[in-house]
Protein backbone atom coordinates (compact mmCIF):
# COMPACT_ATOMS: atom_id res chain seq x y z
CA UNK A 1 0.00 0.00 0.00
CA UNK A 2 2.99 2.32 0.22
CA UNK A 3 3.70 2.11 -2.98
CA UNK A 4 -0.14 3.04 -4.24
CA UNK A 5 0.94 5.97 -1.58
CA UNK A 6 3.61 6.80 -3.91
CA UNK A 7 2.06 6.47 -7.07
CA UNK A 8 -0.50 8.75 -6.03
CA UNK A 9 2.34 11.70 -4.78
CA UNK A 10 4.10 10.35 -8.92
CA UNK A 11 0.89 11.33 -10.86
CA UNK A 12 0.00 14.50 -8.20
CA UNK A 13 3.22 16.02 -8.79
CA UNK A 14 3.33 15.10 -12.90
CA UNK A 15 0.07 16.95 -13.17
CA UNK A 16 1.08 19.81 -10.88
CA UNK A 17 4.37 20.01 -13.24
CA UNK A 18 2.12 20.76 -16.49
CA UNK A 19 0.27 23.77 -14.54
CA UNK A 20 0.03 25.27 -11.48
CA UNK A 21 -3.63 25.34 -10.19
CA UNK A 22 -5.89 24.72 -7.49
CA UNK A 23 -8.96 23.51 -8.36
CA UNK A 24 -11.62 23.55 -5.67
CA UNK A 25 -14.17 21.97 -7.24
CA UNK A 26 -13.32 17.86 -8.82
CA UNK A 27 -16.33 16.71 -11.27
CA UNK A 28 -16.39 13.43 -12.69
CA UNK A 29 -18.25 13.22 -16.36
CA UNK A 30 -20.50 10.36 -16.39
CA UNK A 31 -21.32 8.52 -19.85
CA UNK A 32 -23.25 11.13 -22.40
CA UNK A 33 -22.37 13.91 -20.38
CA UNK A 34 -19.21 15.07 -21.12
CA UNK A 35 -20.38 17.99 -22.81
CA UNK A 36 -20.17 19.76 -19.28
CA UNK A 37 -16.26 20.20 -20.17
CA UNK A 38 -17.02 22.31 -22.76
CA UNK A 39 -18.41 25.30 -20.82
CA UNK A 40 -15.01 25.11 -18.73
CA UNK A 41 -13.14 28.48 -19.72
CA UNK A 42 -9.89 28.72 -19.88
CA UNK A 43 -9.46 24.89 -20.39
CA UNK A 44 -6.36 23.28 -20.06
CA UNK A 45 -6.15 19.56 -20.47
CA UNK A 46 -3.66 17.24 -18.66
CA UNK A 47 -3.47 13.54 -20.71
CA UNK A 48 -3.98 10.32 -18.72
CA UNK A 49 -1.40 9.06 -21.00
CA UNK A 50 0.77 11.88 -19.75
CA UNK A 51 0.13 11.00 -15.78
CA UNK A 52 2.30 7.61 -14.47
CA UNK A 53 0.50 5.08 -13.22
CA UNK A 54 -3.29 6.47 -14.67
CA UNK A 55 -4.62 4.06 -16.52
CA UNK A 56 -5.71 4.78 -20.29
CA UNK A 57 -8.23 3.16 -21.77
CA UNK A 58 -12.24 4.13 -21.15
CA UNK A 59 -14.97 3.11 -22.34
CA UNK A 60 -15.37 4.50 -25.61
CA UNK A 61 -17.69 7.36 -25.28
CA UNK A 62 -15.36 9.20 -22.67
CA UNK A 63 -12.02 10.93 -23.44
CA UNK A 64 -9.14 10.23 -21.10
CA UNK A 65 -8.12 13.60 -19.69
CA UNK A 66 -8.16 16.36 -16.48
CA UNK A 67 -10.05 19.60 -17.73
CA UNK A 68 -9.05 22.18 -15.23
CA UNK A 69 -10.26 25.71 -15.67
CA UNK A 70 -13.40 27.95 -14.55
CA UNK A 71 -16.78 27.21 -13.72
CA UNK A 72 -19.33 28.98 -12.11
CA UNK A 73 -16.44 31.48 -11.11
CA UNK A 74 -14.54 28.81 -9.27
CA UNK A 75 -10.97 26.75 -10.35
CA UNK A 76 -12.27 23.68 -11.42
CA UNK A 77 -11.09 20.19 -12.62
CA UNK A 78 -13.33 17.85 -14.49
CA UNK A 79 -12.26 14.17 -15.34
CA UNK A 80 -13.25 13.29 -19.33
CA UNK A 81 -13.04 9.89 -18.78
CA UNK A 82 -13.62 7.59 -16.10
CA UNK A 83 -13.22 4.30 -15.10
CA UNK A 84 -14.89 1.42 -14.41
CA UNK A 85 -15.00 -2.39 -12.47
CA UNK A 86 -16.35 -3.96 -15.90
CA UNK A 87 -13.34 -2.81 -17.81
CA UNK A 88 -11.46 -4.49 -15.28
CA UNK A 89 -9.68 -2.25 -13.55
CA UNK A 90 -9.15 -2.48 -9.65
CA UNK A 91 -10.37 -0.37 -6.84
CA UNK A 92 -7.33 1.51 -6.78
CA UNK A 93 -7.04 1.41 -10.32
CA UNK A 94 -10.51 3.52 -10.38
CA UNK A 95 -9.79 5.69 -7.56
CA UNK A 96 -6.47 6.97 -8.05
CA UNK A 97 -7.65 10.32 -9.84
CA UNK A 98 -9.98 11.31 -6.84
CA UNK A 99 -6.79 10.48 -4.53
CA UNK A 100 -4.83 12.87 -7.27
CA UNK A 101 -7.54 15.40 -7.24
CA UNK A 102 -7.95 15.60 -3.36
CA UNK A 103 -4.09 15.95 -3.56
CA UNK A 104 -4.47 19.25 -6.00
CA UNK A 105 -6.51 20.56 -3.06
CA UNK A 106 -10.66 19.66 -3.98
CA UNK A 107 -12.61 19.80 -1.31
CA UNK A 108 -15.67 19.41 -3.07
CA UNK A 109 -16.63 15.94 -5.53
CA UNK A 110 -19.37 16.42 -8.22
CA UNK A 111 -20.45 12.89 -9.56
CA UNK A 112 -22.28 12.79 -12.98
CA UNK A 113 -23.36 8.91 -14.33
CA UNK A 114 -26.11 7.58 -16.36
CA UNK A 115 -28.65 5.20 -14.60
CA UNK A 116 -31.46 3.37 -14.90
CA UNK A 117 -34.97 4.00 -13.39
CA UNK A 118 -36.36 1.60 -11.59
CA UNK A 119 -39.64 3.53 -10.55
CA UNK A 120 -42.72 3.90 -12.06
CA UNK A 121 -42.60 7.99 -12.13
CA UNK A 122 -38.97 7.91 -13.94
CA UNK A 123 -38.90 8.54 -17.23
CA UNK A 124 -35.91 9.20 -19.68
CA UNK A 125 -34.16 12.38 -19.52
CA UNK A 126 -34.93 12.93 -15.96
CA UNK A 127 -32.39 14.17 -13.74
CA UNK A 128 -31.74 12.06 -10.65
CA UNK A 129 -30.46 13.15 -6.94
CA UNK A 130 -28.19 10.78 -5.18
CA UNK A 131 -29.20 10.92 -1.69
CA UNK A 132 -27.86 7.34 -0.87
CA UNK A 133 -26.37 4.56 -1.91
CA UNK A 134 -26.01 0.69 -2.16
CA UNK A 135 -22.25 -0.83 -2.90
CA UNK A 136 -23.29 -4.27 -4.94
CA UNK A 137 -19.71 -4.21 -6.82
CA UNK A 138 -18.10 -6.76 -4.29
CA UNK A 139 -15.23 -4.46 -3.49
CA UNK A 140 -14.26 -1.46 -1.66
CA UNK A 141 -11.28 0.80 -2.58
CA UNK A 142 -10.68 1.50 1.11
CA UNK A 143 -9.73 -1.87 1.75
CA UNK A 144 -5.98 -2.39 2.90
CA UNK A 145 -5.14 1.12 3.50
CA UNK A 146 -2.61 1.66 5.74
CA UNK A 147 -4.13 3.81 8.00
CA UNK A 148 -0.60 5.45 8.69
CA UNK A 149 -0.53 6.73 5.64
CA UNK A 150 -3.96 7.49 4.16
CA UNK A 151 -5.98 8.14 7.84
CA UNK A 152 -8.83 6.15 9.36
CA UNK A 153 -10.76 3.57 6.54
CA UNK A 154 -13.71 3.06 8.88
CA UNK A 155 -15.36 6.43 8.05
CA UNK A 156 -19.10 7.25 8.96
CA UNK A 157 -21.17 6.95 5.90
CA UNK A 158 -24.41 8.19 7.18
CA UNK A 159 -25.11 11.04 4.99
CA UNK A 160 -22.42 10.29 2.00
CA UNK A 161 -23.80 12.88 -0.09
CA UNK A 162 -23.84 16.09 1.25
CA UNK A 163 -27.24 17.79 2.23
CA UNK A 164 -26.59 20.97 1.65
CA UNK A 165 -25.42 20.33 -1.84
CA UNK A 166 -28.62 18.59 -2.42
CA UNK A 167 -30.87 21.11 -1.13
CA UNK A 168 -28.82 23.44 -3.21
CA UNK A 169 -28.73 21.52 -6.28
CA UNK A 170 -32.93 21.44 -6.12
CA UNK A 171 -33.29 25.57 -5.67
CA UNK A 172 -30.87 25.01 -8.93
CA UNK A 173 -33.05 22.83 -10.47
CA UNK A 174 -36.21 24.59 -9.65
CA UNK A 175 -34.81 27.90 -11.16
CA UNK A 176 -34.24 26.16 -13.96
CA UNK A 177 -37.44 24.65 -14.42
CA UNK A 178 -36.04 20.93 -14.32
CA UNK A 179 -37.74 18.30 -12.80
CA UNK A 180 -35.42 16.21 -10.69
CA UNK A 181 -36.23 13.17 -8.90
CA UNK A 182 -34.20 11.89 -5.68
CA UNK A 183 -33.02 8.83 -4.09
CA UNK A 184 -30.68 5.63 -3.24
CA UNK A 185 -28.34 4.42 -6.40
CA UNK A 186 -27.22 1.37 -6.54
CA UNK A 187 -23.54 0.57 -8.01
CA UNK A 188 -23.34 -2.89 -9.66
CA UNK A 189 -20.60 -4.24 -11.89
CA UNK A 190 -21.80 -4.97 -15.24
CA UNK A 191 -21.00 -4.55 -17.91
CA UNK A 192 -24.55 -6.59 -18.48
CA UNK A 193 -27.55 -4.53 -17.86
CA UNK A 194 -29.68 -6.38 -15.33
CA UNK A 195 -32.29 -9.18 -15.56
CA UNK A 196 -35.94 -8.72 -14.77
CA UNK A 197 -35.45 -10.59 -11.37
CA UNK A 198 -31.99 -8.74 -10.80
CA UNK A 199 -34.77 -5.13 -11.30
CA UNK A 200 -36.98 -6.64 -8.55
CA UNK A 201 -34.35 -7.81 -6.38
CA UNK A 202 -33.10 -4.04 -6.28
CA UNK A 203 -36.18 -2.50 -5.84
CA UNK A 204 -36.92 -4.96 -2.66
CA UNK A 205 -33.86 -3.76 -1.08
CA UNK A 206 -34.36 0.13 -1.31
CA UNK A 207 -32.65 1.16 -4.88
CA UNK A 208 -34.46 3.98 -7.06
CA UNK A 209 -32.17 3.60 -9.49
CA UNK A 210 -29.19 1.38 -10.73
CA UNK A 211 -25.87 1.92 -12.47
CA UNK A 212 -21.85 0.47 -12.55
CA UNK A 213 -20.09 3.18 -10.87
CA UNK A 214 -19.92 6.67 -8.91
CA UNK A 215 -19.82 4.42 -5.82
CA UNK A 216 -15.90 3.74 -5.61
CA UNK A 217 -15.25 7.12 -6.11
CA UNK A 218 -17.24 8.76 -3.52
CA UNK A 219 -16.01 6.60 -0.68
CA UNK A 220 -12.31 7.63 -1.67
CA UNK A 221 -13.91 11.34 -1.41
CA UNK A 222 -15.41 10.89 1.83
CA UNK A 223 -12.19 9.11 3.36
CA UNK A 224 -10.56 12.58 2.08
CA UNK A 225 -12.93 15.07 3.88
CA UNK A 226 -13.99 15.70 0.61
CA UNK A 227 -17.81 16.87 0.39
CA UNK A 228 -19.94 14.97 -2.24
CA UNK A 229 -22.94 15.76 -4.68
CA UNK A 230 -24.11 12.88 -7.18
CA UNK A 231 -26.42 13.47 -9.99
CA UNK A 232 -27.31 11.09 -12.57
CA UNK A 233 -29.14 10.66 -15.87
CA UNK A 234 -32.30 8.68 -16.32
CA UNK A 235 -31.58 7.09 -19.48
CA UNK A 236 -34.20 3.68 -19.44
CA UNK A 237 -36.97 2.32 -17.62
CA UNK A 238 -36.07 -0.25 -15.72
CA UNK A 239 -39.48 -0.82 -14.11
CA UNK A 240 -39.77 -4.81 -13.71
CA UNK A 241 -43.13 -5.22 -15.60
CA UNK A 242 -42.61 -2.68 -18.13
CA UNK A 243 -39.04 -3.55 -19.65
CA UNK A 244 -38.30 -2.97 -23.36
CA UNK A 245 -35.21 -4.21 -24.56
CA UNK A 246 -32.48 -0.90 -24.28
CA UNK A 247 -28.76 -0.97 -26.40
CA UNK A 248 -26.38 1.28 -25.20
CA UNK A 249 -25.85 4.05 -28.26
CA UNK A 250 -29.67 4.86 -27.16
CA UNK A 251 -28.89 5.03 -23.56
CA UNK A 252 -25.42 7.59 -24.19
CA UNK A 253 -28.11 9.35 -26.88
CA UNK A 254 -30.39 10.25 -23.91
CA UNK A 255 -27.36 11.00 -21.90
CA UNK A 256 -26.41 13.45 -24.25
CA UNK A 257 -29.90 15.14 -25.13
CA UNK A 258 -30.74 15.50 -20.99
CA UNK A 259 -26.95 16.93 -20.39
CA UNK A 260 -27.66 20.79 -21.09
CA UNK A 261 -30.01 20.55 -18.50
CA UNK A 262 -27.25 18.92 -15.91
CA UNK A 263 -25.12 21.71 -16.92
CA UNK A 264 -26.79 24.29 -15.75
CA UNK A 265 -27.41 22.19 -12.27
CA UNK A 266 -23.80 22.46 -11.98
CA UNK A 267 -23.18 25.63 -12.82
CA UNK A 268 -25.38 27.11 -10.12
CA UNK A 269 -24.55 24.81 -7.96
CA UNK A 270 -20.59 25.63 -7.66
CA UNK A 271 -21.64 29.43 -7.97
CA UNK A 272 -24.09 29.19 -4.81
CA UNK A 273 -21.72 26.26 -2.83
CA UNK A 274 -19.79 27.31 0.13
CA UNK A 275 -16.38 25.72 -0.23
Amino acid sequence: MNDYAGQIDEAAAAVKKRLDVTPEVGIILGTGLDALAGEIRNPRRVRYADIPHFPTATVTTHKAEYVFGRLGGRNVCAMAGRFHKYQGYTMREIALPVWVMHRLGMKVLIVSNACGGMREEHAPGDLFLIEDHINLLGDNPLIGLDETVFGNPFLDMLDPYDRDLIALAEKAAKAEGVTVRKGVYASVPGPNLETRAEYVWLRAIGADVVGMSTVPEVLVARQCGVRCLGLACITDRCVPGELQPVDIARIIRTAAEAEPKLTRIVQRVIEKMKV
